[in-house]
């Protein structure tokens, strides 16, 4: 998904002022209800299936707690943060939160979210998936499921324009560009070969394979030359056609994946979350399949890694905080929860309820779980929640990224400028 900027500078801006208001009012929560049960209130965002399948788990958690009331709050994706970091300023929490992880540090360092350590069973998720909720050594977050940024292709579609699928355990990134040039120039320019991505993941992973971290500490760890490399794949796919001119990319780049080149099945590749294959494949119709990203030649390491989709927190202010804690539990560790939810918030963390839902998973989840079963030993280590400010990282990339491909500012004075306004977005 990515983030939208009227989105997030309201969600700054509201949690700017949380440390004035945050002692006001008599906590958060749901409180109870006239029958004299405890209500909680769980915020989440997503799509319609989404708002279902959740309403399907509350309803069996409900049943299994009859002295417990959820009431969902549930909004799209574009106005979810604005919400939540309204209702936060205003100390009235959800007990419960849906966050990302680039939100994560925001929302704790501000003293919003509770530590759920001991109070959720976290037996059965990897330690290191788990870490990515922590925060100086408190367990701020629970990740509902994992997944890994990678490239999604339909191979109907690369045989169609007379290509070839690559080997991805070898492929470079030269090998990447003259493929996508190929799709295109093979079907007359009916098929796109793919399409630019600014998702800070994608640079990331770059980042890896020569050696850098994206972040260290409060500051980037990417040199300028690592981000001007990096522009100069996406300006090549333009040149040789197989990326749409800069105007296109930047209109796509704005659409959700249903409306992407890959979706409309007028581009053969592209970069997305492993959990997204199955929002893909049912927009195309088309039989995808995921593929490694490309890497530098004699590069050490993929850079690829696991992350979690999203998390389950609880407020700090929350009136009923043993309850808010037993139904993240049920959300995560329950099997009858894991075959309501499946994959949608990522292959299940529990890896007991993974086991139970595996046969159950659709064909493209059952895919991305074969993919990163495949993959695992190449993946890095989830990287840990990113400093305070990085919400706004994708929206930043992106400015700069379309200045350098509409040729509005050269790649060096582009990436010092994005490094400067970066570094001033995080520096805490």
């Amino acid at each position: 998904m990515s983030s939208g900027k009227k989105m997030w500078s309201a969600a700054l801006l509201a949690t700017a002022v949380l440390a004035v208001t945050a002692a006001c009012g008599s906590g958060s929560g749901g409180g109870e209800s006239a029958d004299g049960k405890v209500k909680l209130r769980f915020s989440y965002w997503g799509s319609d299936a989404r708002q279902k399948m959740t309403e399907e788990a509350i309803k069996k958690f409900e049943a299994k707690n009859p002295n417990i009331d959820v009431e969902g709050e549930f909004s799209d994706w574009a106005s979810y943060y604005e919400t939540l970091s309204t209702k936060v300023a205003g100390s009235d929490a959800p007990d419960v939160i849906s966050l990302e992880i680039r939100g994560l540090r925001e929302y704790a360092d501000r003293g919003t979210l509770a530590d759920l350590s001991s109070k959720v069973n976290t037996a059965d998720i990897d330690a290191k998936v788990l870490a990515t909720g922590a925060i100086d050594g408190k367990q701020f977050a629970i990740p509902t499921g994992v997944n890994a940024f990678s490239l999604i292709v339909n191979p109907a579609l690369v045989k169609q324009a007379k290509a070839e699928m690559p080997d991805d355990t070898k492929w470079t990134w030269q090998d990447y560009i003259d493929l996508s040039a190929k799709i295109t120039e093979g079907s007359g320019g009916k098929i796109i070969g793919t399409q630019l991505s600014w998702n800070p993941a994608y640079l990331q992973i770059y980042a890896a394979q020569k050696g850098e971290e994206f972040y260290q500490g409060n500051k980037l760890g990417l040199s300028p030359q690592t981000i001007k490399d990096w522009w100069k794949i996406m300006q090549d796919l333009i040149a040789t056609k197989g990326a749409p001119e800069a105007a296109k990319s930047s209109e796509i780049g704005a659409t959700s994946i249903d409306q992407s080149l890959l979706g409309t099945n007028t581009g053969a590749m592209g970069m997305w979350w492993s959990n997204q294959l199955g929002a893909a494949t049912k927009a195309s119709g088309q039989e995808l399949e995921l593929l490694r990203m490309p890497k530098l030649e004699g590069a050490p390491t993929g850079g690829m890694f696991l992350q979690p989709a999203m998390f389950y927190a609880a407020s700090s202010k929350s009136e009923h905080p043993e309850e808010a804690a037993k139904f993240i539990d049920f959300m995560i560790n329950d099997p009858e929860a894991g075959e309501i939810i499946l994959s949608d918030r990522g292959l299940p963390a529990s890896s007991k309820v993974l086991a139970a839902v595996k046969d159950k998973l659709p064909e493209a989840d059952q895919k991305t779980l074969a993919f990163l079963d495949e993959a695992k030993g190449e993946l890095t280590d989830p990287p840990a929640a990113p400093p305070k400010g990085a919400s706004a990282m994708e929206d930043i990339l992106t400015r700069y990224s379309e200045e350098v491909m509409f040729g509005r500012m050269t790649p060096d004075d582009a990436a010092q400028k994005f490094i400067t306004e970066a570094n001033a977005s995080i520096a805490g």
